[in-house]
């Protein structure tokens, strides 16, 4: 079996809660008495576009949101988005931990909006654990497509056997698999642990 040389993460889910899933986007509706099928319909129109940073934070409000008067502020609904995203604090330190061992590059694969992504980076300092973000808003492709995976890899040089991915989302490691990554599909920290030390990963 050959070593692990990359660890790459996806953030929602395993390092941070997700960011505007279904659950967050319930959350707002339910918060600012919006209509939810309405909402919707029209989300599914712009998402693609709004995590492959096609468009703005603002441009995806426009859509979706201040298309027509409300009784609060683009501030608010912005500020109440950026607010759901809460960290996985164990997680995080394990992560960290694993970084400055030196043993591993660290880089994420995650689809996510920009400004979203930027703000969670920030605010819960994954600068320092990770040395590159795959992110689907900087590089125009989104999880489970193939590309974004053979990106990953080519941008590091490491050979896809030498690669562990961490994803909550069994297609997400589907994918990444027929590349020949090695795939941990996250629960709790614990099975975590396990699954990488299976793989001779340690800090």
């Amino acid at each position: 079996m050959s070593e692990i040389h990359a660890i790459f993460w996806d953030v929602g889910g395993v390092l941070l809660t997700n960011a505007w899933d279904r659950t967050e986007r319930t959350a707002a509706l339910e918060h600012f008495r919006l209509d939810e099928e309405e909402f919707h319909s029209r989300h599914e129109m712009v998402v693609s576009s709004f995590e492959r940073g096609k468009i703005t934070l603002d441009e995806y409000l426009d859509r979706t949101v201040f298309y027509r008067n409300r009784p609060f502020t683009r501030d608010a609904f912005r500020n109440y988005m950026y607010s759901l995203s809460q960290p996985m604090p164990e997680v995080l330190v394990f992560a960290r931990a694993l970084a400055d061992s030196g043993k591993y590059f660290m880089s994420t694969i995650n689809n996510e909006s920009r400004e979203l992504n930027l703000h969670r980076i920030e605010k819960y300092g994954l600068r320092g654990i990770f040395r590159l973000f795959v992110s689907s808003c900087f590089v125009g492709l989104r999880k489970p497509e193939s590309g974004i995976y053979r990106l990953a890899i080519e941008t590091t040089q490491v050979n896809p056997e030498e690669c562990c991915f961490i994803d909550d989302r069994a297609l997400n490691l589907e994918c990444a698999a027929k590349l020949g990554m090695r795939t941990i599909q996250m629960q709790t920290l614990e099975q975590l642990r396990e699954e990488l030390g299976k793989l001779g990963v340690k800090q």
